[in-house]
């Protein structure tokens, strides 16, 4: 069995009941996703992908608020994308949000959608939960435009939080499969560098959340 089947089945293990009701809990501790989208800023007709897209719930957020931009989602949880398209559906956001069933760490997944590379591209709280999370990030570096731009927030190390709190974080995170990734920044900065980008990373909440964007100069 490959990696991604194998992710495939768990995902779609843990989500089958959650999805019905992640967005009403995950808003109260998925914190950064906002800060997200209002930075995106993409150009005026440019397009938009995002990583590990779940219920649909950034992407609808961004498409309000960027009404001339298309958005493109990638999921390996054929549950999670099947919630996605009724939430999209039902905002009436059809025509401007492709979703797409694959791999966050193959480049190929959006070879299908004639977008030849994306504006933007980002990651919400995704990192934490693809074990080769380290070639999802290269992947969205191969999918991106010249000048464009890779956003990332995820779970932190809570570096100013109270012990027992990382210590009750962590453990219940684990017990959905996640793994906030200590090495996140030392990789991302090898990214940037490796593509001739920029890398601001912010430690957001006391360091509960961890915050990049990496930027290829114009």
């Amino acid at each position: 069995m490959t990696q991604a089947v194998e992710t495939a089945r768990l995902m779609d293990a843990v989500y089958r009941h959650q999805r019905h009701f992640y967005d009403l809990t995950r808003k109260f501790y998925l914190l950064g996703r906002d800060r997200l989208i209002r930075d995106l800023q993409p150009p005026r007709g440019g397009t938009v992908l995002e990583l590990g897209c779940g219920t649909g719930r950034n992407l609808i957020a961004a498409a309000k608020a960027y009404p001339d931009v298309r958005f493109f989602g990638v999921d390996i949880s054929r549950n999670m994308l099947e919630t996605a398209q009724k939430n999209i559906d039902k905002a009436g956001l059809t025509d401007r949000i492709t979703l797409v069933e694959g791999d966050a760490a193959n480049p190929a997944a959006t070879e299908g959608l004639g977008v030849p590379a994306f504006d933007r591209v980002f990651y919400s709280y995704t990192l934490s939960m693809i074990p080769i999370w380290r070639e999802a990030l290269a992947a969205g570096a191969a999918r991106l435009a010249p000048d464009g731009r890779i956003h990332v927030v995820d779970f932190g190390q809570q570096e100013r939080m109270p012990g027992w709190f990382k210590r009750l974080l962590f453990a219940w995170l684990k017990s959905f499969h996640v793994s906030p990734r200590a090495s996140l920044e030392d990789e991302l900065t090898g990214l940037a560098a490796n593509n001739g980008a920029l890398l601001s990373f912010h430690r957001l909440y006391a360091g509960y959340a961890d915050y990049a964007v990496i930027s290829r100069p114009v």
